[in-house]
């Protein structure tokens, strides 16, 4: 089973989804068999690198609110993370670009690393209040997860990967995502939000039967005769 989930790293319902998912792949009798790809996805792709305005004040411009409504609605958020063992420091976050940070990720990719440093890079923005635009902390990130130093830096010196993040943000477009996180189960089923996870886990119990099933009908009589890895078996005439 494969499970698609398109993200952003400054998106908190992103990382608690996360949290979620991962939640009910333990509680599912099958998780070792069971693929988790993350992909590209900008909340804002023109949001600049730097700023000198802070989340509360970015929120309540963006969708016309007062400051203290947009810090009231990350206390609930907080919350939310809180119980599923995150910890948001809203009040000293650092707004940023994402798309150097995808970009590494996909690097990061082909080298078996995505994993690593999609959870570093969660934990960097929302609980350690890291820039996550900035060059310096994305190598330091990228050699926490394991990748060489130089060939990061190289990687995001120049446009390596873009296509990549722009091609997962594409498709993401083609299958209609409106945000995230989107998840997709075996391209076939498809969760939006960070759902709780009894609703991941039934869906993985669910796709999980249904994928386990034959897609073929038998119509065998008793006189079939076939041949497998023991030999042949020849039936008796009755």
């Amino acid at each position: 089973m494969k499970i698609e989930v398109w993200s952003d790293y400054v998106c908190p319902f992103c990382y608690i989804g996360k949290r979620r998912l991962e939640q009910a792949l333990e509680q599912f009798d099958h998780a070792n068999e069971v693929e988790v790809e993350f992909k590209s996805f900008e909340l804002d792709p023109n949001f600049p690198k730097d700023t000198d305005k802070n989340i509360h004040q970015l929120i309540a411009f963006k969708y016309g609110i007062t400051e203290e409504q947009a810090r009231n609605n990350s206390v609930s958020l907080t919350q939310q993370a809180a119980a599923v063992g995150l910890d948001f420091r809203f009040d000293t976050s650092v707004p940023t670009n994402t798309f150097d940070a995808h970009r590494l990720t996909k690097f990061a990719q082909t080298k078996g690393k995505a994993a690593e440093l999609t959870e570093l890079l969660l934990k960097a923005h929302f609980t350690d209040s890291k820039h996550v635009g900035d060059e310096a902390t994305l190598l330091d990130l990228g050699e926490s997860a394991g990748l060489d130093r130089n060939e990061a830096a190289e990687v995001l010196k120049g446009e390596a990967y873009a296509k990549e993040v722009r091609m997962d943000e594409a498709e993401a477009r083609e299958i209609g995502v409106q945000g995230v996180p989107f998840f997709v189960i075996n391209r076939k089923y498809a969760i939006s939000g960070a759902q709780p996870p009894e609703v991941f886990r039934d869906a993985l119990e669910k796709v999980w039967q249904e994928e386990s099933r034959s897609p073929l009908t038998s119509l065998n009589t008793d006189q079939g005769m076939t041949c497998d890895e023991n030999g042949c078996e020849i039936p008796e005439e009755k």
